[in-house]
């Protein structure tokens, strides 16, 4: 598949493993040619070679389908993740994930896949549909602890919630950073740009980190007296 990687089998599979992931390709490549709103019935089933009812029989309402495209697309960064992991030999790991995030890894053979239009489509269906809206809260509620623990682990140093901070930090950068250049064509130079700032941001959170928990509320002593 051009969208999703995947090893070949040997084994027979039933027949729904295969039909269902080449709709959910198909969904995925008509959402890159043809943008928002999210592709009919079919268009997808013009994309995956297959009848309109088919598409339906596999997928009765658009909703699920959605879904299941934003599983696929977390496998694949699950996938890649996985192969960089083995690739870095390394126990610490944060430079790696910030890397392949940023696209560092793609002359290394591990490109950031090619699926902002997708993501673009799934947050605009989020605002109404609430399976996508919690899919794609869990999928960057991961990437957010994972990397606040490959933070944790190169820092130390850092307690659970600062770590906690750079990781929501993290996905906000970086989601904004991908519609600034995949979506509305700013230079990919910007990648270094931003990579390099979250740097310097973990750099600040360790020299100097600031509990809001253990803040005087009051430093100044001015409010009223009890």
């Amino acid at each position: 598949m051009s969208g999703f990687g995947g090893d070949i089998e040997t084994m027979p599979r039933p027949i729904h493993e295969i039909r269902k992931p080449e709709i959910v390709e198909a969904a995925f490549q008509a959402i890159n040619k043809n943008g928002l709103p999210v592709p009919s019935y079919d268009q997808i089933a013009e994309e995956a070679g297959m009848s309109r009812q088919l598409v339906r029989h596999y997928f009765p309402d658009p909703e699920s389908l959605m879904v299941a495209l934003c599983d696929a697309l977390a496998a694949t960064y699950r996938e890649c993740l996985g192969k960089g992991i083995v690739m870095a030999k390394s126990t610490e790991r944060l430079p790696m994930f910030l890397d392949f995030y940023f696209n560092f890894l793609a002359g290394k053979g591990l490109p950031k896949p090619a699926d902002d239009a997708a993501y673009d489509a799934m947050f605009s269906l989020a605002r109404s549909s609430k399976p996508v809206r919690d899919n794609l809260h869990e999928q960057y509620n991961q990437v957010q602890f994972t990397i606040a623990h490959e933070v944790l682990v190169s820092y130390p140093g850092l307690n659970q919630k600062a770590c906690n901070e750079l990781g929501f930090l993290f996905v906000s950068l970086m989601y904004g950073h991908w519609k600034m250049v995949a979506t509305l064509g700013f230079d990919e130079s910007y990648n270094r740009v931003t990579r390099d700032a979250f740097d310097r941001i973990i750099q600040s959170y360790n020299e100097r980190y600031d509990d809001p928990d253990l803040m005087d509320p009051d430093p100044g002593g001015t409010g009223p007296e009890k």
